[in-house]
């Protein structure tokens, strides 16, 4: 049995329009993560807030898989795209009508931890007493 298409690129596209229709400016809330090319100095705590409106994005192509297009970010174009899955919610600017939909942490490209130093304890040194700060030595 085919497997059956998600309907939330059709959602986006379709809330994107009633927006541009109703002369609203559309936005597009975006969980930023290792899959998602965007200008990550705009990033905050995670997440981006994009301008989808006709006047802001350049060549924007809403696909099944990805959301593409450029947009200047002080007055520097920038080429961006947003896989659907990253989407978090798309809403008129003016009056918040729009849709929120549920992200699912994406685990395999998140950027993986650097590994812990090893520590090495000096012998010769005397243990520090509680709730004081002592120096360690790391290799």
């Amino acid at each position: 049995m085919a497997q059956i298409a998600s309907t939330k690129p059709y959602l986006l596209r379709a809330i994107r329009e009633w927006c541009v229709d109703q002369g609203y400016t559309p936005y597009l809330a975006v969980i930023a993560d290792g899959r998602t090319r965007l200008p990550r100095e705009h990033v905050n705590e995670g997440q981006i807030v994009l301008n989808l409106g006709p006047e802001a994005t350049h060549q924007l192509v809403m696909g099944n898989e990805f959301i593409t297009f450029s947009a200047r970010f002080n007055g520097v174009a920038q080429a961006l795209s947003i896989p659907i899955d990253s989407v978090s919610a798309i809403y008129a600017r003016e009056n918040g009508q729009g849709m929120a939909f549920e992200v699912a942490p994406q685990e395999v490209d998140a950027p993986k931890p650097a590994p812990e130093p090893a520590i090495e304890e000096d012998p010769a040194r005397p243990a520090s007493p509680p709730g004081r700060p002592h120096l360690t030595r790391i290799k």
